[in-house]
């Protein structure tokens, strides 16, 4: 049988990080009250496009793994909040790689992206569509928050993951896995303002109403993300006690908590990052996953359990077996161009661009349009 082992691995976060004290400057917040509601204390804030974020992270994955550009059969971009609409994502990435033969895809199912860009990059490799893919998970939600939201201003960081995924006869890679989603109740998490829906009303570019209904978010998160991990080792025939490492969706620590409990995994055995990070939505599973390796807390022939959901409400499990190699064969020679701004400096800045979109967007807000209010459709 044909696998698809995970031989390269590369993240990308950007220098300038953001404080629960730097939040509570223009926010009626704390340290305290963000921490002990979502575990977060700080999270970074990116000076550049997202595709940058996703290249630079791509590369790191490439070297690390051994393989060149033009070894690259297939590229798959998992984002919410992309660069461009058309052309997709992935095929500026392609062109700024290199990779010539490629074929190249966004997928958009908002923080579970990166997993469900795997199970695609999988599938083909099983096939023989293709045999070298390169998957990566890159978020930089910043430049489309509204800042003065406490609700979800406190939540959200920027970065990018990526891993090499290629053919092998070895029982390495991804094992087993559970899609799914909870569309019933996708107006629980609901970014209004970015898309075709909103182009002729009004609204300046980049505008944006978040609908966030946490209580509802946490139950359907902590139910979709576990029931997801259990049919996955039930596919696969294994048990929790034989996964050396969780590594979920890093959320809220509330959220996390409740899974892994619900899991049965002791909190020892689950990797957790949303402290220095917050939620990175596609980013985050990759970026804790090569953290992991970087830490040493993954070892050869591992068995790897990743949950994640998100906007949709697509949820997800997937059970990895790791190979043989933990240490990089190479390093790639990029970095994003230097930050001379702090985060909080970077947010100011953006909370005076989003202050003129307020401001031309005013009479459209003014007659409460219904689009911006009624439940997602």
């Amino acid at each position: 049988m044909i696998n698809a082992a995970i031989v390269g691995w590369g993240k990308c976060l950007p220098p300038a990080t953001l404080t629960n004290a730097d939040l509570s400057t223009f926010l009626d917040t704390t340290d305290e009250w963000i921490s002990s509601r979502t575990g977060m204390r700080e999270r970074r804030i990116s000076h550049v496009p997202v595709g940058d974020l996703a290249y630079t992270a791509a590369a790191r994955a490439l070297a690390c793994a051994g393989v060149s550009a033009e070894a690259v059969d297939l590229i798959i971009l998992g984002s919410t909040l992309g660069d461009e609409l058309a052309p997709n994502v992935a095929s500026k990435l392609q062109l700024r790689l290199g990779a010539t033969h490629a074929a190249s895809m966004d997928v958009n199912t908002a923080c579970t992206s990166f997993l469900y860009g795997l199970s695609t990059a999988t599938a083909l490799i099983r096939t023989g569509v293709v045999r070298t893919a390169l998957v990566v998970g890159a978020e930089a939600p910043s430049f489309f928050l509204d800042w003065e939201d406490r609700n979800t201003a406190v939540l959200f960081g920027d970065g990018a993951g990526a891993v090499v995924v290629q053919a092998t006869t070895r029982e390495e890679g991804l094992l087993a896995e559970r899609l799914g989603c909870y569309a019933e109740a996708r107006g629980i998490l609901d970014i209004r303002g970015v898309g075709a829906r909103y182009a002729n009303l009004g609204l300046p570019y980049g505008y944006t109403v978040w609908h966030f209904d946490g209580p509802e978010i946490f139950r359907r998160a902590v139910v979709g993300m576990a029931d997801a991990s259990r049919d996955t080792l039930a596919k696969a025939g294994t048990s929790i006690a034989d996964v050396d490492l969780m590594i979920p969706h890093q959320a809220n620590r509330r959220i996390l908590d409740a899974v892994t409990r619900r899991v049965g995994i002791a909190p020892e055995r689950v990797f957790m990052n949303v402290e220095r990070y917050g939620n990175m939505s596609a980013a985050t599973v990759p970026v804790a996953l090569v953290e992991a390796v970087e830490a040493g807390r993954v070892h050869p022939g591992a068995l790897l359990l990743m949950a994640a959901f998100g906007a949709g409400l697509t949820w997800c499990a997937h059970l990895v077996r790791w190979g043989d190699r933990t240490a990089p064969l190479g390093e790639a020679r990029v970095d994003l161009p230097p930050c001379t701004a702090t985060g909080l400096e970077l947010v100011n800045q953006l909370r005076a661009r989003r202050a003129n979109q307020v401001a031309a967007a005013r009479p459209f807000i003014e007659e409460a349009h219904p689009i911006l209010q009624s439940p997602a459709r």
